[in-house]
């Protein structure tokens, strides 16, 4: 049996990171001057969440696909890692890192229960 929560945290963590690279990624095209340079700083900044969270959902699919613990409690841990890389956007990550250690905790009881 899979974890329904691990589910959940993955799904979240796919369309948020689908999100910022859209957002990120879409807003440099049509820019130009100050617009650019200032897009391209805030672009900077962010990446290493976008990265985090991007392998976070990897690892999350991993961890439900594949019914492995160690894979969900990885993709936990760069949802966590992800959200203090950019804090300011931690009122997307925390719930999404919340979901990932709880469908983590599940899923390990739901294997422990089929052994």
């Amino acid at each position: 049996m899979r974890s329904k929560t691990l589910f959940v945290a993955s799904t979240l963590a796919t369309l948020y990171t689908v999100y910022l690279i859209s957002y990120f990624g879409g807003g440099m095209i049509n820019a130009d001057g100050v617009e650019a340079v200032s897009g391209a700083i805030a672009t900077t900044l962010v990446t290493p969440h976008i990265i985090m969270f991007l392998i976070g959902v990897i690892f999350g699919w991993i961890g439900f696909l594949t019914k492995k613990s160690w894979a969900a409690l990885v993709a936990a841990i760069l949802y966590s890692v992800g959200t203090l890389f950019f804090l300011m956007y931690a009122m997307f990550g925390v719930p999404i890192l919340v979901f990932g250690f709880i469908g983590y905790s599940n899923q390990k009881k739901l294997n422990s229960q089929n052994d």
